[in-house]
């Protein structure tokens, strides 16, 4: 079995796990706020990280980036629990893989802004700060570990991808602990893209509204410790598939989606009726909502209950694998034995076009503790994660 020993968390909710737990669980209170900062004249809602970040001028300058501050402030929350494993299996057991998109690509936009206003690129400035490789390689210097230290960058199923390879890494032997999560930073670069493919929307997003017209886009970091050291969460399976169907759009009959949910639950060893709730990619563009619901009530019906929580954060892209991994695991703490679950905030039209799946309204409690959790995460590429979480006692 392998457990998700501790958690961190920063994300438009907040910076700690009890202020993201209750605003999530509790008061239903999404995190985005309007903003032109990452596009010049047309505001947009974003979900961004509003916290005092670490200081990285103890840094080489190539690992000098905001994308790596949040990772940073993400580590020291479970920096104790981390020590402790680096000192009970040693430092070259420990490994180290996260997930992420961005890594530093807005440092090299400020740069080059720099260089049209004066000619000439800051000094503060290496090339290197965007590098995908750049948190990975960031985390296992602080932490001064051996084991292996790497990055996927898969879009926005990144950080789910990192927490199966992380799973591996264990389960092969080559680690006894792997730091494994995402994190991801709004710039100018992907709002741009997501904008030139008509996919962003000027208001929160609406997931599985018949009115639903493009994604929110936002920032965050989750970081696990996962060994097999018992702990309340284990990741219990985790399925993935490559669609291969289009650059941008899912493959309609979500035929990827479906294999990497069925072998999450074969992995797990339970069958679909065993879930309790289903954390959806659900972005809100009309092409993904189709796609998945129609995936999820082929493979589960349409009792289960289901939420997505990106009108909460916005979708924070690499790392949204990992922060939604994180409610799942505060939703599975013991200190929600009423079983609280995260909502679906949206208008309510349902799609007559989908099926109509039961989605978490505000204050939904399942009356016992959250048993089984599934946690979707699909990207560009047909590039598909599912994640399946189990309480362990």
């Amino acid at each position: 079995m392998l457990y998700l020993n501790d958690c961190a968390l920063l994300c438009a909710l907040g910076d700690e796990r009890g202020t993201i737990a209750r605003r999530l669980l509790d008061d239903a209170e999404g995190g985005l706020a309007v903003s032109d900062a990452c596009s010049p004249g047309r505001p947009l809602p974003l979900g961004r990280v509003d916290a005092a970040l670490p200081a990285v001028d103890h840094l080489p300058m190539v690992l000098r980036s905001r994308n790596n501050q949040l990772a940073l402030a993400a580590l020291a929350q479970i920096r104790p629990a981390v020590d402790a494993a680096i000192a009970r299996y040693g430092a070259d057991r420990v490994g180290v893989v996260v997930g992420t998109s961005t890594s530093g690509v807005a440092a090299t936009e400020a740069a080059l802004a720099a260089r049209a206003r004066t000619g000439a690129l800051p000094d503060g400035f290496h090339y290197g700060q965007q590098e995908m490789g750049s948190p990975a390689a960031l985390l296992a210097r602080e932490l001064d570990v051996g084991g292996p230290a790497y990055v996927h960058s898969s879009a926005c199923s990144s950080s789910a991808k990192a927490l199966a390879s992380a799973a591996r890494l264990i389960r092969m032997g080559l680690c006894d602990a792997v730091v494994t999560g995402g994190v991801d930073t709004l710039c100018g670069f992907t709002v741009a893209g997501f904008s030139a493919l008509e996919s962003v929307s000027a208001a929160r997003c609406n997931p599985l509204s018949a009115a639903r017209n493009g994604i929110n886009l936002g920032e965050g970091a989750a970081l696990f410790l996962m060994s097999r050291e018992p702990a309340a969460v284990a990741l219990c399976g985790w399925g993935e598939s490559s669609d291969g169907h289009h650059m941008s759009a899912p493959d309609p009959a979500g035929a990827g989606a479906r294999l990497a949910m069925r072998e999450a639950l074969r992995r797990a060893g339970i069958e679909p009726g065993d879930v309790d709730y289903i954390n959806l990619h659900g972005t809100a563009t009309v092409q993904n909502d189709a796609m998945e619901s129609h995936a999820v009530a082929d493979l589960f019906g349409t009792g289960v209950a289901v939420s997505s929580t990106k009108p909460f954060t916005g979708h924070t892209l690499g790392a949204a694998g990992a922060v939604e991994a994180a409610f799942c695991w505060l939703a599975m703490q013991d200190d929600n034995p009423a079983g609280k679950l995260p909502p679906h905030l949206w208008d309510g039209a349902q799609d007559p076009a989908l099926p109509a799946l039961n989605v978490v309204r505000p204050g939904t409690r399942l009356g016992r503790p959250l048993r089984w959790a599934l946690s979707n995460s699909f990207a560009f590429g047909g590039s598909n994660a599912t994640l399946v979480f189990g309480r362990t006692d």
